[in-house]
């Protein structure tokens, strides 16, 4: 068992590093329907489930790196996005955020009638903050715990929920990028928009490309890096003073800001970024999977069960929505995530799509946290009324 936290994390990269190089070097036929980047996910989530690590030994490698290379990685990815293109996108994208946001509501409500009886008397507390954490993020979450009084038990069960079903929902999606035309074929989606978007941008990128070097990597990565540190500093003061939104919300604010504006300098045009931001991508996903293990399914069946019924109901009704409206896979994919996962994953779904494509992961996530708190009240004292 591992217990160094050096060790550790040595080993996610040494493994995520393993599984592009395996797909880059054999082409094999299972990376056209598995890609590297859902197996790392399902291989990290497994081995963590086998006990090859140490969790509390290796939490404070795993707490001192996620959050400084996620800011790090969505700053270097902006880099590559110039935002007045990608807000040609127009009202679809807003349209399918909150189409999300509305089928997610009536999941926990739909579910919780289903099995309000299983789960206990003021099960409908946890899961309207689970509901909050899954509109928005922890921050809601932690909101609507000290709103309604809910005790540890039940946060226990609700956390557990958001860990494990949040999981299995972030690797789904990933898996499910390869379907993207399919899907689009199938409810006549209308591209054009995001394809020009797409185009546009990965043209400006081959036209202002050179050659990546030495310089210009640990430039970026170090740009990336002091950026975060920057920006989460900047984060707590700013929340301090002003007393609203957490230091997580205001990082991620302060870093989009930050990206989106110095994409439209200069200093956009050094090469490398691209590189950068999917090393640190390929790390991010794998310290997130270290952290869910198959094991706790066993701690609370009902609540699991509970929740994969939520992302069910969720996702038929936004395919029933995609269908009538003629929306494609990456609004309705990004759009879910940005709910469900927040700026901790809506970016890394985003970018698996087209890293051009990132401030729109970023910039839904973030409605998330406006509207969790609100909406997850809402929808707790809805579940209340069914005992």
């Amino acid at each position: 068992m591992i217990t160094n936290g050096f060790t550790y994390v040595a080993f996610l990269i040494f493994f995520a590093g393993s599984l592009v190089l395996l797909e880059k070097k054999t082409h094999w036929k299972i990376f056209e329907y598995i890609p590297p980047v859902v197996m790392l996910y399902l291989g990290a989530m497994l081995l963590c489930t086998a006990g090859l690590w140490d969790m509390k030994a290796t939490q404070p490698a795993y707490g001192a790196l996620k959050n400084n290379l996620l800011y790090a990685m969505v700053f270097v990815m902006l880099l590559r996005c110039d935002i007045r293109k990608i807000l040609k996108l127009g009202p679809r994208m807003l349209g399918g955020f909150f189409a999300a946001s509305l089928t997610i509501c009536i999941g926990f409500i739909g579910a919780y009638a289903l099995f309000h009886t299983a789960l206990g008397v003021g099960a409908w507390k946890a899961l309207g903050a689970l509901c909050g954490s899954w509109l928005g993020g922890s921050g809601n979450m932690i909101a609507i715990q000290a709103a309604l009084d809910i005790n540890s038990g039940d946060m226990a069960y609700a956390l557990v929920v958001d860990s494990i079903d949040y999981s299995i929902w972030v690797m789904f999606l990933l898996w499910a990028v390869s379907f993207a035309p399919k899907f689009n074929k199938w409810t006549h989606a209308d591209t054009s928009a995001l394809d020009e978007v797409c185009a546009r941008l990965e043209a400006d990128e081959l036209a202002d490309k050179g050659t990546i070097s030495f310089a210009s990597m640990i430039f970026l990565l170090g740009f990336g890096l002091i950026v975060s540190a920057i920006a989460q500093n900047f984060g707590v003061d700013i929340q301090k003073s002003i007393g609203i939104l957490d230091k997580a919300t205001w990082t991620v604010l302060i870093v989009t800001v930050l990206g989106l504006v110095v994409a439209v300098t200069p200093l956009a045009r050094i090469t490398g970024s691209a590189e950068i931001s999917n090393v640190l991508l390929y790390s991010i996903i794998a310290l997130l999977a270290s952290r869910a293990s198959f094991a706790e399914l066993k701690d609370a069946p009902i609540w699991i069960i509970t929740g994969f019924v939520i992302l069910g109901i969720h996702a038929v009704l936004l395919i029933a929505i995609a269908k009538i409206f003629k929306l494609d896979m990456f609004t309705c994919g990004v759009a879910s995530l940005a709910n469900i996962g927040g700026t901790a994953s809506a970016p890394i779904l985003a970018g698996s799509y087209s890293g051009a494509l990132v401030p729109v992961g970023v910039l839904m996530a973030l409605m998330g946290y406006a509207i969790g708190t609100g909406g997850g009240l809402i929808v707790a004292h809805i579940m209340s009324m069914f005992g």
